[in-house]
């Protein structure tokens, strides 16, 4: 039990400053929701660190690729209900195709398009948090005493590692 105790706090910690540190830093310039699904990513990197979903190609290319969607959906279409659903639409076909399902990205598109969120955002935001999330997630895994999993366990690990999606596994 103390044992068990002591590594929550230790991971509470580690994603505690992480999220803090990406919050701090990219001083988000239209609402500090644009980064929501950080919240999410925080708690895969530091709770779930050897889920494929927790590795650099997904959290990089599931956050870019449908922050990316929800922008360009945003910059053609404005932000009517039909966007949102076209937008997580294509997200999800995107991430699936591409292998980097990474399930708080699926936020990104809406976040965006509610955020009227332009292409600086992509990487003043979303890129330069996410990327302070996996630095300290590196260097936090490295600082655990005893032996532990170090992240990443796998840089190019897709996720899902098939495509054998859904009901159609």
């Amino acid at each position: 039990m103390r044992r068990t105790l002591l590594r929550l706090i230790w991971v509470s910690l580690g994603a505690m400053i992480a999220l803090g540190l990406a919050l701090l830093l990219t001083k988000s310039p239209t609402s500090p929701l644009l980064l929501a699904s950080l919240g999410g990513s925080t708690i895969f990197l530091f709770g779930l660190t050897g889920a494929p979903a927790a590795q650099p190609r997904a959290l990089f290319g599931g956050h870019l690729i449908s922050a990316l969607i929800g922008i360009i959906c945003y910059q053609l279409f404005s932000d009517a209900l039909w966007v949102y659903l076209l937008a997580e639409v294509i997200t999800l076909a995107a991430l699936l195709i591409t292998q980097t399902v990474h399930p708080p990205a699926g936020a990104n598109p809406l976040i965006m398009i509610q955020a009227h969120a332009g292409f600086g955002h992509l990487l003043a935001v979303v890129l330069v948090g996410v990327t302070i999330l996996a630095v300290v997630a590196a260097i936090w895994s490295r600082l655990t005493p005893g032996k532990t999993l170090r992240y990443p366990v796998r840089w190019n690990e897709p996720s899902p590692a098939s495509t054998n999606w859904s009901v159609w596994g």
